[in-house]
């Protein structure tokens, strides 16, 4: 495994994001374990966040695409944070682009933040994770109204590595449903692999009890 992957984990940790329990997701599974980009809060954080994404990025698309898209609310803070690690480390500039939830009539008019979508854009968009896939295809609309775009990619923070819809993860059905690639930062397997019976900060975040639960979450939501 990568370092910066390692690194990010850790980061997650540090900052609240990665948390272990008893939670339910947005698709109303009952989950051991639960990622919260909403705890990124200061702008050291969200200053590492972006350059993580951007390595992401850089690995596994490159920068041959105009605008980096990032669906509302949590998108907004995670593209502008890309673009500006993007802009920093490999010198691209990138443009940010994010959608508003209700559509803006007066001054600047219209749907979008940011970077306007153009004829021949290639675009990537940014989220933080993804669980069933559900909200890929309110995004989606939203970037092709805009005009002759091709969507390359999605980079997300964290793959759960859960059946989306059908049988398959969830990335997977996007991957293949929409014609484009899709990466993590991390997935959820290389999260276990580092944590499990290793201590961090004194402290040994995934023991055998929590491993089992995260086991038969597998068992029951898990890619078969």
């Amino acid at each position: 495994m990568e370092q910066y992957k390692k690194e990010f984990i850790e980061f997650m940790i540090d900052c609240n994001v990665l948390k272990f329990g008893d939670f339910v997701t947005k698709s109303g599974r009952k989950t051991p374990f639960f990622v919260n980009t909403g705890f990124y809060r200061t702008g050291s954080q969200l200053k590492r966040l972006g350059e993580y994404y951007a390595q992401a990025i850089h690995d596994h698309f490159g920068f041959d695409f105009d605008v980096l898209f990032g669906p509302a609310y949590k998108g907004i803070p995670l593209s502008v944070a890309a673009t500006i690690a993007i802009s920093e480390k490999y010198d691209k500039d990138i443009r940010y682009c994010s959608n508003r939830k209700e559509v803006k009539d007066h001054g600047d008019k219209g749907i979008l933040l940011g970077s306007p979508i153009q004829d021949g854009d290639k675009v990537i968009i940014i989220e933080d994770v993804t669980t069933a896939g559900t909200s890929i295809q309110e995004t989606l609309p939203i970037i092709k109204a805009q005009g002759d775009v091709e969507v390359g990619g999605l980079v997300v923070s964290v793959d759960r590595m859960e059946r989306g819809q059908g049988e398959k993860s969830a990335l997977t059905e996007i991957s293949e449903k929409y014609g484009m690639k899709t990466t993590a930062i991390v997935t959820m397997a290389e999260v276990v692999e580092h944590l499990y019976n290793k201590p961090y900060k004194g402290k040994v975040i995934i023991d055998d009890e929590l491993k089992k639960a995260i086991d038969a979450y597998y068992d029951q939501y898990g890619v078969k």
